[in-house]
């Protein structure tokens, strides 16, 4: 049987997912067949557009025009509503249980080891929207319809080789019951194999150099503005954003307020900076301090 190949990138719009974008328009890895962007209506710049501000330097939104302006593969755009929205008002997209963001949790303000709650916000509003796009938009399946025989869809995340360790939780949900690769669902890490076998792959700034020479704009990280990832440069930035800055602000006091579903049954209280600090009030370190470690992007690739 002849087999026909759907290559699919999961495009978040970041530094990482738009190098897979343009190396797959130069040839340098499969062409894709789309990409799809899953919207949280909580990226950088989407509160300036609510509003009819100028988009500001770092949204993600104006990025998205500019790559559809290449005339490369077709970006669908997805959403499953606006995540600060239903975090504020304490229910998930379908209006029923909510869907948690990893905050973290004090039991007074400014505490030096806090806790964190559980996330769902990815697997709800970037994996299963992206999954989503590909069986309808791109497969034009029916709903709870299975992928034909004879089609194999290839789906392409942006993980660096400073990340590789994502992609082997990533991988798992793309494994049978047996532990084996699924025969009409792959996973595939261009980035990582972009310099051969058993050599290590592109790292972030490769990518940014890359980018620097095929982009006439600087390329940010994508995430929502509220995710508690962010390290300090990046809060300060988002406050700094004439929208996206007060709504931060309102977010971050919003799950604290008494009796809201977000923190019921909560001893403790959420905060969105790990410092436990309301964000208003929140000493920020130098603008290379990396709280966690690495970047965080939300390209709709978390293994959680």
């Amino acid at each position: 049987m002849r087999v026909r190949e759907i290559h699919v990138l999961n495009l978040g719009a970041g530094v990482e997912s738009t190098t897979l974008y343009l190396l797959s328009m130069q040839g340098k890895i499969p062409r894709f067949d789309a990409a799809v962007f899953a919207d949280t209506q909580d990226e950088p710049g989407a509160e300036e557009r609510r509003r009819g501000l100028p988009d500001p330097p770092e949204s993600v939104y104006a990025h998205l025009d500019w790559l559809e302006t290449l005339k490369g593969p077709p970006i669908i755009r997805r959403t499953r509503g606006c995540l600060s929205d239903d975090l504020m008002r304490g229910e998930n997209s379908s209006g029923q249980r909510f869907a948690t963001i990893p905050a973290f949790t004090a039991e007074h303000e400014g505490e030096t080891r806090p806790g964190q709650v559980r996330r769902q916000c990815t697997k709800e509003y970037k994996i299963e929207v992206i999954e989503q796009a590909i069986r309808r938009d791109v497969l034009g399946l029916d709903p709870r319809k299975h992928v034909p025989a004879g089609v194999v869809v290839f789906q392409y995340i942006g993980i660096s080789w400073g990340e590789r360790t994502r992609a082997f939780d990533i991988r798992r949900r793309f494994l049978d019951k047996q532990g084996h690769e699924k025969r009409k669902w792959k996973v595939r890490f261009s980035l990582l194999d972009l310099n051969g076998p058993n050599v290590p792959g592109w790292t972030r700034g490769d990518c940014e150099n890359f980018l620097s020479l095929h982009v006439p704009h600087r390329v940010y990280g994508s995430s929502c503005i509220h995710c508690p990832y962010h390290d300090d440069a990046e809060w300060k930035r988002v406050l700094a954003m004439p929208a996206s800055g007060p709504r931060l602000i309102q977010i971050d006091a919003t799950i604290r307020m008494p009796g809201i579903v977000v923190n019921r049954n909560l001893d403790a209280s959420l905060y969105l900076h790990r410092s436990c600090v309301p964000m208003d009030r929140v000493k920020f370190k130098g603008d290379g301090d990396k709280q966690l470690g690495f970047v965080m992007e939300c390209e709709g690739g978390c293994g959680l």
